[in-house]
């Protein structure tokens, strides 16, 4: 069965984006520093996002995952023409990421929303969280756990700080990993 990572940057109290959407305020790695980005993107074939997510990366440039199948769940697919690897899914995502994970295949990334993120760790299809806490404060933004609605045990995989004040704090989410 194939694992779902869910591999996302948050401030210390708790928000993904800033009020606008915009992650801004993320900061950049430090010179030869990718807080283990590569290692990740070396183990992942696919990807999911929320249409939010999905457009924030769009603003981004280049679209940057065009040899991974992206899934981009939405009520409402876009009519202009995306990359050739994004597919928009219009099903519930319990439902199609479970027939996901039945699939040949590599680790698929959950890259976010919290709105995405919440029915897919309700449903136990989340395996792993590796959350990089931001060492500031926003105020207030796009919170992590918006539809957060059960209790949820988590175990320590790992933890690492880098020298910038980065924290990785890597959870198993169902004792799968």
């Amino acid at each position: 069965m194939r694992k779902v990572v869910f591999y996302i940057a948050a401030s210390l109290d708790g928000y993904i984006a800033s009020p606008d959407g915009s992650v801004d305020w993320l900061p950049a790695p430090p010179a030869g520093e990718d807080y283990g980005y590569a290692e990740l993107l070396a183990t992942v074939d696919a990807t999911l996002l929320g249409r939010t997510s999905y457009e924030q990366v769009l603003t981004f440039g280049e679209w940057p995952y065009p040899t991974l199948t992206n899934y981009v769940f939405t009520r409402n697919p876009p009519t202009e023409a995306a990359h050739p690897s994004v597919a928009f899914v219009t099903e519930e995502p319990a439902e199609f990421v479970g027939r996901l994970r039945q699939e040949a295949g590599k680790t698929i990334w959950l890259i976010g929303g919290s709105t995405l993120a919440a029915p897919l760790i309700a449903a136990g299809l989340v395996d792993e969280l590796m959350l990089f806490v931001v060492p500031q404060l926003l105020g207030a933004g796009i919170p992590l756990w918006r539809q957060q609605t059960h209790s949820q045990p988590l175990r320590l995989l790992r933890s690492h700080t880098w020298p910038d004040r980065m924290t990785l704090l890597h959870y198993s989410l169902n004792g799968l990993t």
